[in-house]
């Protein structure tokens, strides 16, 4: 008879977790969400009580197209992106888009209680720069 000369070992729970994985998650995360935080809040530095229209089906954008945001406050100042910037600086800038090989679409961001004069003003500097293609930013409601 052949006899074993092994020592019986004991089963014992493992107290350790290896936690690594875990951090390695927990930076990615935390990279993710510091570079995502600031292209979410770019256009809410300005304060814009947008207008409100009722909910309704959007069309979707085409793959190539870029936006830019010109925004009008309550006082009537027109922001290029997240800059105050002139009427006169606003107009070079606008035929300086027109002349991209691929214009962009211009986000019209207006607040709800500026004079209809100014979005109509911004409206005509864009079709003197022969940037036909704009949008309104609105809130929806339900």
């Amino acid at each position: 008879m052949a006899r074993t000369f092994r020592r019986q070992r004991q089963s014992h729970p493992i107290a350790e977790l290896n936690v690594t994985n875990l951090i390695d998650l927990g930076f990615t995360l935390l990279i993710i969400f510091m570079i995502s935080t600031p292209l979410i809040d770019q256009e809410q530095t300005i304060p814009v009580k947008l207008p409100i229209e009722s909910k309704s089906m959007q069309a979707k954008p085409e793959m190539g197209d870029h936006f830019i945001a010109v925004s009008i406050d309550a006082a009537g100042v027109f922001y290029l992106e997240n800059h105050a910037i002139p009427l006169p600086d606003l107009r070079s800038r606008l035929r300086a888009y027109s002349a991209e090989s691929k214009p962009p679409i211009i986000r019209i961001r207006g607040d709800a209680s500026v004079p209809y004069q100014k979005i109509v003003q911004l409206m005509d500097e864009l079709k003197k720069a022969n940037l036909l293609k704009f949008t309104f930013d609105t809130q929806t409601v339900d």
